[in-house]
């Protein structure tokens, strides 16, 4: 009778743990808000080309892998936790801390995108933004949702963030991860030559760097 009861106990223990396992990804045959979410997302970024209709099918499935394939995740058409976060949907299971290998190299190709010609202390400043952000209750809590928050950077609306980062950028990114922080806490930077914004003009600006004005 307890070997029943363990059995059985065993069972529902096994469908309570496939299920949380499928609600945390997306993959062919999925649909609902969460397959809509990722296909806006990709269509956007130029990775997809279908309807935005919810349904996870090959067009969807293909996309997301070169999805992966660009930002180095692993490339197999599953929207999972890893690239569920690489594309900043949030679910349960995504983490909020930095430092990661998959935050390292995300947070190499904004330096390299957004300020490859910048001095290196002007690099380190726009890792050391994102790392800002995530530790503000003003923006997403991982690096991966800061860089892929709509409208956030313009290496990733004009699809630089693809590019290959150079050794460089991924030491710029390592020492903001080690706690170098040339902003002074900052969350936003500018280009006063191309800057269109009067809203970013208002931010009390704390330092210059380069070409770039970094305020809060």
């Amino acid at each position: 009778m307890k070997k029943k009861i363990f059995f059985l106990f065993l069972i529902i223990l096994i469908i309570i743990c496939t299920t949380f396992a499928v609600l945390a990804t997306s993959r062919r045959g999925s649909s609902g808000s969460e397959v809509r979410k990722i296909q806006e997302k990709l269509k956007r970024w130029g990775y997809y080309s279908g309807s935005v209709d919810g349904i996870y099918g090959s067009r969807t499935e293909a996309a997301v892998k070169k999805f992966q394939r660009a930002n180095g995740l692993t490339v197999d058409g599953i929207a999972g936790k890893n690239t569920l976060a690489a594309m900043g949907i949030q679910t349960s299971n995504s983490s909020s801390s930095s430092g990661g290998s998959n935050d390292l190299n995300l947070l190499s190709k904004v330096v390299y995108s957004e300020a490859r010609g910048e001095p290196y202390t002007g690099q380190v400043a726009v890792a050391a933004i994102v790392l800002n952000r995530v530790s503000s209750s003003s923006f997403p809590n991982s690096v991966s949702g800061v860089v892929y928050q709509a409208g956030a950077f313009d290496a990733v609306s004009d699809g630089q963030i693809n590019l290959v980062p150079d050794s460089t950028a991924r030491k710029a990114a390592q020492d903001a991860i080690n706690g170098w922080d040339p902003t002074y806490g900052c969350i936003y930077y500018f280009n006063p030559a191309t800057a269109t914004s009067k809203w970013i003009w208002s931010r009390p600006q704390v330092v210059t760097i380069g070409k770039h004005i970094f305020c809060k």
